[in-house]
């Protein structure tokens, strides 16, 4: 591998509110390691907004494109942000890994397992790595939650519950691309929870089976607007998993009930360490241990900027990120077993679906969507 750059040359594919607010927040944390020479869309007003932003952030001189392919052809960057609409994600991230770059792609990495695996294919012929925005892993309390329970500190996992329990109204969903098999991928399970159940994944490993219910109970679209799940994971532990966008009262929630403790977190799109909380069970008198628990070493919030860093170590290193490969995949692949189970009535297992499963190729499983049911009214008072 050719010696590492001092900073890496970024290109910014997709310049709308995700890569203006929380990509170009993590380059400017990590002045010394990267430069922003490119950004790329199609909408020549929103990227001439996201090259004065840039400049207002000590990131002038950005040139702009129409095209990612002459973008890669002038520029050849080290490192391509992707945060374009679902439906473009493998294309351009397959593009850019062809070209040479590594890539850190807004979830989902692509809209099916099928696709994940061509991007797989592609990394397998490229120097470089795919990685999945799943930015929740890499705060401070998570690294200190995951370093407990991998380690056995708080005992074995035993129950587990995983809640993204956010609001959405009809404006949401009025552009275009929203809640759309073709485009999205999915509803609330693809685009909104999948954060959560990736942290549950992160922190208690490999699960074995899913037996869930999805619902399409108040929004006019093709996907879920509700989804839920019970899950096994290979240690044992059982857990439950809701995904909704039909709660007024906002919370994401992660909560795993251990031989020797609770650990609970509780936030909403972040999170810092005092998020975190842990609670001993009764009759365990150790202080000592307890405060060991209740310290992280730092206090890092969960953030695009962390994750960042986080690749950038790994590009330094010439090894494979976080997020990226199997681990990614495997967040995907329960994704694809949550609707599969949904849309079936029965239990699937880690592995079930492969190349030839209709829910391989697309989170619907090729079904038409008023399988789900249609958008649910308030009856008129008699």
């Amino acid at each position: 591998m050719p010696p590492t750059p001092a900073r890496l040359r970024v290109a910014a594919v997709g310049t709308g509110g995700i890569a203006s607010g929380a990509h170009l927040a993590a380059l400017s944390a990590h002045p010394d390691r990267t430069e922003l020479v490119a950004a790329v869309d199609v909408d020549a007003a929103r990227l001439a907004a996201f090259q004065d932003a840039a400049a207002a952030a000590d990131m002038a001189g950005v040139e702009g494109f129409a095209d990612l392919g002459a973008m890669l052809d002038a520029v050849r960057p080290d490192l391509v942000l992707v945060a374009t609409p679902p439906a473009l994600h493998r294309e351009q991230t397959v593009q850019a890994l062809k070209a040479g770059a590594w890539v850190l792609c807004e979830k989902p990495l692509c809209l099916s397992l099928e696709e994940y695996d061509e991007v797989a294919a592609a990394e397998e012929a490229a120097p470089g790595y795919a990685s999945v925005v799943f930015q929740h892993r890499y705060g401070s309390g998570a690294v200190h939650a995951r370093d407990l329970l991998t380690g056995g500190a708080l005992g074995a996992p035993l129950v587990a519950h995983c809640q993204t329990t956010w609001y959405r109204d009809a404006d949401y969903y009025s552009v275009p691309w929203r809640g759309r098999w073709a485009t999205e991928g999915g509803g609330p399970t693809m685009g909104h929870g999948i954060h959560q159940y990736d942290l549950l994944l992160h922190l208690l490993g490999d699960w074995t089976e899913i037996h869930a219910m999805a619902a399409r109970l108040v929004h006019d679209v093709e996907s879920e607007d509700v989804s839920t799940a019970l899950v096994r994971f290979a240690n044992g532990a059982v857990a439950t998993v809701v995904n909704s966008v039909l709660s007024p009262d906002e919370v994401s929630r992660l909560r795993i009930d251990c031989a020797d403790a609770t650990v609970e977190l509780t936030h909403l799109y972040g999170h810092t360490n005092d998020a975190w909380t842990y609670t001993p069970r009764p009759g365990l008198d150790d202080d000592a241990r307890v405060t060991t628990w209740r310290t992280p070493a730092a206090d890092l919030p969960s953030s695009h900027a962390a994750q960042l860093g986080a690749v950038l170590d790994a590009y330094e290193r010439g090894e494979r990120p976080p997020g990226s490969g199997a681990d990614a995949r495997r967040t995907l692949e329960f994704a694809a077993a949550l609707y599969k189970s949904a849309f079936t009535g029965r239990p699937v297992r880690a592995g079930e679906i492969t190349d030839g499963d209709a829910f391989h190729r697309s989170m619907h499983g090729d079904r038409s969507a008023p399988a789900l049911g249609g958008p649910q009214t308030a009856k008129e008072p008699q």
